[in-house]
């Protein structure tokens, strides 16, 4: 049973947790939203420059609430994929230090594995072949969880990501950054049918389309037509927003929900765990999990502070790596773009780099 302290940095949240397995024993989250606002989006150089000025602070933080010392930590994590560059090279060169200065072994971690295992924090005994459902500002993909660091992409999406459309209807709306919370909220007293908009198959050669990928651009372009039909009849007229939001939301809702259902039925998995930041929403958990039962599915969402990036989730799967023997060598860089699929490449065996002492 490793104890990890792990770190998160991969764009704008500042994280740092111990996890002992799937135990949270404590977890900080320094969130850069309010400084990346007035820019309607994160800025690398930002987001880079406050990691520095918060990581120590979020170091320190997190050791205290767990109330442990070094000799009770067994390993340090930290993201090296993907993610942004600068903001991936604060926490990686931190989690090296730290595991050089006090001899313990350095285990790098995959953003998107980490996403995954954010529903081991509320499922302590689930475990593998499910199917996860990730959905995230970067990503919509539907992975088959073999094993640990075992991962098949079975569908993704073609253009943006669920939550980038989010983000970009958001602004259309007139509703800032970030776009997810604002239109969720919305939703909520806006009536879902009130416009008709379209799900995003994704087309075959000889016809049909392929069941487990998605596309969000024509779905954006759509709401953007809505809206400029809507001004052109309704002059000076205040917008239906609460209705547009909803109407979008459960579009995403039901094109994520067709998908990871069909998409477990095929394959046989039970189970379908539902990660990143989108896993947060109230229509698509709503959606997905009248769908799941009634197909007698189970699916297991994280814990709502667990559904953006947080390092509980880091140090979750550095754990689980860990415990199997996996680490990782210090001269393991960052890089911007890694397939899940590539994740045992950042891996050697634990004898290498560390004696048994």
């Amino acid at each position: 049973m490793a104890t990890i302290l792990a770190i998160e940095t991969s764009c704008d949240e500042t994280a740092v947790a111990i996890v002992k397995n799937r135990q949270v024993l404590s977890s900080i989250i320094t969130s850069q939203i309010s400084v990346h606002q007035e820019y309607g989006g994160v800025v690398p150089e930002v987001a880079s420059r406050q990691h520095l000025e918060t990581i120590n602070q979020a170091l320190a933080q997190a050791i205290e609430s767990a109330q442990l010392d070094w000799g009770a930590i067994d390993g340090v994590a930290a993201t090296c994929a993907p993610g942004l560059v600068g903001a991936l090279l604060v926490g990686l060169t931190a989690a090296k230090t730290l595991a050089i200065v006090h001899q313990k072994p350095f285990i790098g971690v995959h953003h998107l594995e980490g996403h995954i295992y954010a529903s081991y924090l509320s499922e302590p005994f689930l475990e593998p072949p499910f199917l996860c459902l990730l959905v995230s500002g970067g990503h919509t993909s539907l992975i088959y969880v073999k094993d640990c660091g075992v991962y098949e992409i079975l569908g993704q999406t073609h253009d943006d990501a669920a939550g980038e459309a989010f983000d970009k209807v958001a602004r259309l709306l007139g509703l800032g950054y970030p776009g997810g919370p604002a239109i969720d909220l919305l939703a909520a007293v806006g009536n879902p049918q009130a416009f008709p908009l379209p799900e995003g198959n994704i087309s075959l050669p000889g016809g049909g389309y392929h069941p487990y990928d998605s596309s969000f651009s024509g779905l954006k372009t759509a709401v953007l037509r809505l809206v400029q039909k809507l001004q052109q009849r309704s002059g000076n007229q205040e917008l239906p927003v609460c209705d547009i939001a909803a109407s979008f939301q459960a579009s995403v809702a039901r094109s994520l929900t067709r998908r990871a259902i069909a998409c477990a039925l095929d394959y046989g998995l039970n189970t379908i765990a539902v990660g990143g930041g989108v896993a947060a929403n109230s229509g698509l958990r709503k959606h997905l999990l009248a769908a799941a039962s009634a197909h007698n599915l189970r699916v297991l969402f994280p814990p709502l502070k667990f559904c953006t990036d947080n390092a509980a989730m880091i140090g979750t799967a550095g754990a689980d790596h860990l415990n199997r023997g996996h680490t990782s060598p210090l001269t393991l860089g960052v890089q911007s773009r890694l397939a899940i699929t590539d994740v045992m490449q950042l891996y050697q065996d634990l004898r290498t780099t560390y004696s048994s002492s």
